[in-house]
């Protein structure tokens, strides 16, 4: 459950668009509290792109609606936008209901000023090509994965930095640096795909690139077998590699804000991100069960990450607790350590830190901020949903 919408801008609201922040708060688990603490027209901005995104995606997620049907409508899903009564009453998602209802959401995208609608319905076409394309496809190699990441976070991260550019809270070059962007959705999105392993293959979902696995297993499955635990753990040590990489452009992206609440926004997803990979990083719990930061430790990890500094601190704690357990004879032994001490260079460095503490004031929590981090389950998994764009930025 996210925060209420403050009372000043519910009452200035119309009908429709009140309506979407109903939805919003009904179908993300944690990211409703974050939005809704975006100054301005911002806000209603990303809204609007969250439910357009969770609409498609419940397309995409809904196995009912034969391939022939699905295909066509993840191409042509942009469209719709502009089609005011526009919607879809077959599915049976449990999110189906921003499908039944769409022409509200969508007479709420007509009503975004024109910059807004342009980057929703770009980043909603190339998303749903994308989609479509990996429908009928398994994550072959890393390229591929690197690539159907792009499609489901990456693009969210592109249209989200051209947001911010758009409300003219953040500078332009924000919107402009897609490399950037695309790292801070891969990041969130491999995060999420390493460890939800277990509860995407109990039910025949492959999101582990084949290319990976295939060194250590002949089948995907194979990595939970008891027996099979070495193998299982350098794949899953070589997974977490490949997601670190990441990591310095995240850093070089979150040093480039200049608005509080945008800053907050992004922030804090990153550092659950770092601390969840960290907590998989050579864990056998990856392939028995699930693997959760703490409660505590989340809101704490929220409660911190709203300067650049802090960050910092963040990122080089879950890095060095890391480099601490990099075992002897994995296999991807050098390539951790190596990313792990470019991490480590980046946030040790004060280079970064000067740059941000002109701009923010080292803490800042409004009442949506702490209702998020009380209510906090970001990277938290729920049966029956993949890891494609569930929470605008990865779950």
């Amino acid at each position: 459950m996210g925060a209420p919408v403050d009372k000043f801008f519910e009452e200035s609201m119309s009908e429709s668009l009140r309506t979407c922040y109903l939805y919003l708060n009904q179908t993300s688990r944690s990211f409703a509290a974050v939005i809704q603490a975006l100054d301005g027209e911002l806000r209603h901005a990303v809204c609007i792109f969250y439910l357009v995104l969770r609409a498609l995606d419940t397309v995409e997620d809904d196995m009912t609606i034969p391939l022939e049907k699905k295909v066509p409508m993840l191409n042509d899903f942009h469209t719709y936008l502009y089609q005011a009564n526009w919607c879809f009453t077959e599915s049976h998602e449990k999110d189906r209901r921003v499908l039944e209802d769409f022409p509200t959401i969508s007479l709420e995208f007509r009503n975004l000023g024109q910059a807004y609608q342009d980057v929703i319905s770009d980043i909603c076409h190339r998303m749903g090509v994308g989609m479509a394309e990996f429908l009928e496809k398994k994550v072959g190699s890393m390229k591929e994965w690197d690539q159907y990441c792009h499609y489901v976070a990456g693009l969210v991260g592109i249209g989200l930095s051209q947001l911010f550019s758009a409300s003219q809270l953040e500078d332009p070059e924000v919107g402009k640096d897609t490399e950037l962007a695309n790292s801070m959705g891969l990041f969130l999105q491999k995060t999420n795909i390493i460890r939800d392993y277990l509860e995407d293959i109990q039910v025949a979902r492959a999101f582990w690139p084949q290319e990976a696995w295939r060194q250590f297993a002949c089948r995907l499955e194979d990595l939970a077998e008891p027996d099979q635990l070495t193998s299982a753990l350098s794949c899953l040590n070589l997974l977490v590699t490949d997601a670190l990489r990441h990591v310095p452009d995240v850093i070089t992206y979150l040093a480039r804000l200049r608005n509080q609440s945008v800053f907050n926004f992004c922030a804090i997803p990153q550092v659950m991100a770092i601390a969840t990979l960290s907590a998989c990083y050579n864990n056998p719990q990856v392939f028995q069960g699930v693997v959760k930061i703490r409660k505590g430790q989340a809101v704490t990890l929220m409660m911190q990450a709203t300067n650049m500094g802090a960050v910092q601190s963040i990122m080089a704690q879950y890095s060095q607790e890391m480099l601490q357990r990099v075992s002897l004879t994995d296999p991807s032994r050098d390539k951790t350590l190596f990313i792990l001490g470019v991490i480590q260079e980046r946030t040790l460095s004060q280079a970064t830190l000067a740059s941000r503490t002109a701009h923010l004031s080292p803490m800042y929590l409004s009442a949506a901020m702490i209702l998020a981090a009380l209510s906090w389950q970001y990277l938290s998994t729920t049966a029956g949903q993949p890891p494609g764009t569930a929470d605008m930025q990865g779950h």
